[in-house]
């Protein structure tokens, strides 16, 4: 049970992240023209220094040290690394290329993803309200691929490889910043020698496109970092159906800017695409809350007739 204060911490710390989340559709294109390789690299290595200064300040080498020799825990790192590149990288391209509202939907079906992932491989067992989300968030699909002309295949790239990162992450017992780092680490050999490769195609902005180029490509570290901290922060202070809800801020706020300050267009039929999976979501959340609530009745008469 958390006190009143630490609640408020944590909605203030988790409201942060999902917040700065989503607004980098306001960042990404600061560092035109780096294309989304090069910046994706660039996250990934900066990233990584971040951290590195993090736990050097925090003095946890030894958690780092003993979640890379435990080799299970190392795999699953090292395939949560290569799953959140995908996510980082298609995120970026999506922005960059003006298709911010999609990469909006993929953070919307995500949730969904997330629970079919719980009966595919988890073998789990779904109740009405769920099967009925699901089924509603299909249909959405249909209507936005009719929509488009194709598959929102950004939206499911990112909707995919994060539901993958979460599915791993949720199989480990390493802290946010020791796991960050342990990712971060895996990724910044392929980044270095990508960004070497498009240095010597004279395909790099860094170091050629101005100060304040380099500064904001550097920033992306801890534009990563710092989020992901705050996030940290609000999982331990918060229930879980309140980080829930607090995860629809992020595709949210994406979504407005894409539509209100990116302008990009929204015809009726996609339109109603979204409106499809909004109302999945909201089947999802309120069985969510209701099952929660119906959990904690069910132990607090277990611990009354207890004593």
């Amino acid at each position: 049970m958390t006190s009143p204060e630490q609640h408020r911490a944590g909605l203030a710390c988790g409201a942060g992240a999902y917040l700065l989340w989503g607004l980098f559709p306001l960042y990404w294109p600061l560092l035109e023209p780096a294309n989304a390789i090069e910046i994706l690299a660039h996250r990934m290595i900066w990233s990584l220094l971040f951290m590195l200064i993090l736990i050097t300040v925090r003095r946890d080498w030894s958690s780092v040290r003993g979640a890379v020799a435990d080799r299970r825990t190392l795999r699953r790192l090292s395939v949560a690394a290569v799953a959140v590149s995908v996510n980082w990288g298609v995120y970026i391209w999506g922005v960059n290329s003006n298709q911010v509202v999609e990469t909006s939907l993929g953070y919307f079906i995500n949730p969904l993803l997330t629970v079919l992932a719980g009966v595919l491989i988890l073998k789990e067992r779904l109740r009405p309200a769920q099967w009925a989300a699901v089924g509603v968030g299909t249909l959405a699909i249909v209507v936005l691929t009719v929509d488009y002309g194709r598959l929102p295949w950004i939206a499911l790239a990112l909707a995919c490889s994060f539901a993958t990162y979460g599915f791993l992450k949720n199989q480990i017992t390493v802290g946010a910043v020791e796991s960050m780092t342990i990712e971060t680490g895996v990724l910044v050999i392929p980044a270095v020698i990508t960004l070497a490769v498009l240095s010597s195609r004279s395909q790099t902005t860094f170091g050629h496109a101005g100060a304040g180029n380099a500064l904001l490509l550097i920033g992306t570290g801890a534009v990563t970092a710092i989020p992901l901290l705050l996030f940290a922060s609000a999982a331990r202070r918060l229930p879980l159906t309140v980080l829930g809800l607090l995860q629809y801020l992020a595709p949210v706020l994406q979504f407005a800017v894409g539509v209100g300050i990116r302008h990009e267009a929204m015809p009726p039929a996609r339109l109603a695409g979204f409106g499809l999976v909004w109302i999945a979501l909201i089947v999802l959340t309120a069985d969510a809350i209701r099952h929660h609530r119906s959990r904690a009745g069910l132990r607090r008469e277990v611990d009354g007739a207890a004593v």
